[in-house]
């Protein structure tokens, strides 16, 4: 769909299959953040077929494991709404104890401003976070 922004480019592809693509999302107070999209556009898990969904769902789960070994954050979310962008997506979203909204959700209003050391420590996992997911979901038969 033309006027979906998952259907346009919504960061730099991680990985992707003829199904799914991960993508890296660009936000500097949350390194690491991944989206995971079904690439045809469906709107609701339902939608798809138990055999599509499980394949998501082990794909979101490789990612949250990835996030663990190389991020090391304190807590993991998983996030699936659609309200804006009625298109099958995942958030994985990595949360640490010190970042700018925890321990509400991503979404509210901020408690603090991240510090920069933190913020460059975690920005420093990145290139091996993301190679590490690359040869996660090369190696693995998704």
């Amino acid at each position: 769909m033309q006027d979906c922004p998952l259907c346009q480019f919504a960061g730099p592809v991680l990985w992707e299959d003829g199904d799914l693509r991960v993508i890296a999302v660009a936000d500097d107070d949350y390194p690491g953040f991944t989206r995971v999209i079904w690439k045809a556009h469906i709107a609701e898990m339902s939608d798809l077929s138990a055999t599509e969904r499980a394949r998501l769902m082990l794909v979101v789960n490789e990612v949250e494991n990835v996030q663990r070994q190389f991020l090391r954050p304190d807590k993991i979310n998983l996030a699936s709404f659609g309200n804006q962008v009625p298109h099958v997506h995942w958030h994985v979203i990595p949360r640490w104890r010190d970042d700018k909204h925890f321990p509400d959700s991503y979404w509210s209003a901020a408690r603090r401003e991240p510090d920069e050391a933190w913020l460059q420590a975690r920005q420093d996992r990145l290139p091996a976070y993301h190679e590490a997911l690359r040869t996660a979901l090369d190696t693995e038969k998704y």
